[in-house]
This record gives structure tokens, sequence and C-alpha cells, in this order.
């Protein structure tokens, strides 16, 4: 069977996934990674890359590559998205992959961010929705929201600059958070989601990226990180409600330390359970659904799944 590769990096992490491609056009995971790297450091305020985001994440890249490669992976497609997107010095990024990783890396739009990671979770869980498809997906930058439909049919969808990383960098000033520095975050991402439109009846929310994970995997005490027991779970509005109130309150050494997080992510997983709380509240519904596939799965479809002419 053929082997392929995806990387996805984002503002906050770099994801590998290497799978198989069945006779039947399925994929089935080889091997998965993710490192924390925070390429999207900073991006906010001086809208250029940081030399030390960069450096991580182009080290973790190099590290990827060569496993995927050495995995057997025919092809590898690698993406960027909100920091490489912002930055002023995106094409110093993409030169350094290139001439390092032997990678070419694709900065992609919000649009195209949307739709792959919608087309990740629908393949996941149409099957079991009653009606329609809402999907969330949180980064470390920015955070899409998709409207879609049973049959992968697309109606709405848009990509915010708020992600857990920008958002404790604009607004968090203090460790724990103060609740002047929470008031802000919440007003923020409240005036911020006015402009989503009204679900459709009987939607189901399915959230996907590493701070829905992450929390799912602290709300249930997951240690350690275990996939197959996070992907279909569900959070809801009171479980996310005392989660938030839990990590704002909590220090970065204890939030460290607590079964299923991941230490790298404690400094902007209380910003990012907040973006969680405020969307699923702004949409009306009462719970999130979590998938552990996000962009890299849609990424393998579109690049390597069948119809599709891989580069």
């Amino acid at each position: 069977m053929s082997r392929f590769a995806t990387i996805d990096v984002g503002s906050n992490s770099v994801l590998l996934l290497v799978a198989e491609r069945t006779p039947e056009g399925r994929f089935e995971a080889v091997r998965e990674r993710a490192e924390i790297t925070r390429l999207g450091r900073g991006v906010d305020a001086t809208r250029r890359l940081s030399a030390e985001g960069m450096e991580a994440t182009l080290q973790v890249l190099e590290s990827f590559a060569r496993e995927a490669r050495e995995l057997g992976a025919e092809g590898i497609a690698v993406s960027a998205t909100s920091a490489a997107r912002d930055a002023e010095n995106g094409a110093e990024f993409l030169a350094a992959a290139k001439a390092r990783a032997n990678v070419t890396v694709e900065i992609i739009s919000g649009a195209m961010e949307a739709e792959l990671s919608f087309a990740a979770v629908h393949s996941d869980f149409a099957s079991d929705a009653a009606g329609p498809l809402l999907v969330l997906d949180i980064g470390g930058g920015s955070t899409e929201f998709i409207y879609g439909n049973r049959g992968g049919h697309v109606d709405f969808r848009h990509s915010f600059d708020v992600g857990a990383v920008r958002m404790t960098e604009r607004f968090v000033g203090a460790d724990p958070m103060t609740s002047e520095d929470r008031a802000r975050v919440e007003a923020h991402l409240r005036d911020t989601f006015r402009a989503l439109p009204a679900p459709p009846p009987g939607a189901a929310l399915v959230g996907v990226a590493g701070t829905v994970t992450t929390l799912y995997a602290v709300q249930h005490t997951i240690h350690p990180y275990v996939a197959e027991q996070v992907h279909g779970g569900t959070l809801s509005v009171g479980q996310l409600s005392a989660l938030a109130d839990r990590l704002c309150a909590m220090p970065l050494e204890a939030r460290r330390a607590l079964p299923g997080m991941q230490p790298k992510r404690a400094d902007v997983i209380p910003a990012g359970a907040l973006i969680l709380l405020e969307s699923v509240k702004a949409l009306g519904l009462d719970a999130c659904r979590v998938s552990d596939r996000g962009l890299r799965w849609g990424l393998l479809a579109h690049r390597f799944g069948a119809g599709a002419t891989s580069s």
C-alpha cells in the first residue's frame, strides 16, 4: 500500500501524519507526532516570525520530514497557517524550510484551512450526526468556524484572528490570569463572535486541534495521551465553564503538572479554554464533541486521496 505524509505547521504546534492508502481508498495512520514550537510567538505585536520560533519549528520540520521519508512516504504535503500568513518575513521561513527539510511549505488561506478541517471532521462524524455539522478549529493565532451539511457541503466559513497564543500575548499580563485580564479576553471574544450567523437547527459542534483535545484530556485525566480515548468524546458547557475557572485561577507550574496537559501548552491553555467556552456559548449550544483528527487529515485527503494529484 502507498504511504503519504502531511505536516501541519501551526502558530503553536507542528503535527505529522504518515498514513497508508488502502486499496479501498481509505487512509490508515502509520505514525502521528506533535511538537509545540510556538512559531507564532510575538507575531501579533511585531508582524514578524521570531528567530527563536522559526529555528524551533525548522528543527522539528527537518525531523518530521526525515521520519516520513524513512517510513516510506511517497509524497509529503506541508501547510502553514495563521502565523506564516500574518508575518512580514513568512517568505524567509518558506525558503529555510526548503533548504533544510527539502519540503515546499504552502501557506494556506483561512478559507482553505476551514475547508480542510471540515473535510476531516465530516469523514469521521457525518454518519453519527442527526443534522448539520459545525466545526471549530482553535489554533494559536486564529480560530475557524465552518458550517456544513451531512453531505459535505460547506455553507459558511470564517477565520477570526483570535487564537490561544494571540489572546494570551494581547491580554494576559499576570500569572495566574487576573479577573481583569479574563474580562478583557471574554469581552473581545464576545465582540468578535457577534459576527457569527446563527447555526442551523439541530446542528452538532465538533472541535479540532490541540486546545480542544488537551481540555478533554485534562477533564478526564487521560495521561499519557491516547488519541482513541479522546476522539469522539464530548465536553459540556458546564464542564468547560468549570475547566476555564480552574485553569484561569491556577498558576503556570500547577497547570504544567496536570494529568493530560502538554507542559508547553500550559501557558496558553487558559485563553484557549475561554475561546472554546465563548465559542460554544456564541453558537447557543450546550456541548462540543472532540476530534483528534484535524487539518492534517483533511490535507491528506485533499492532496493524496482518490482523484487528487500528488506532488
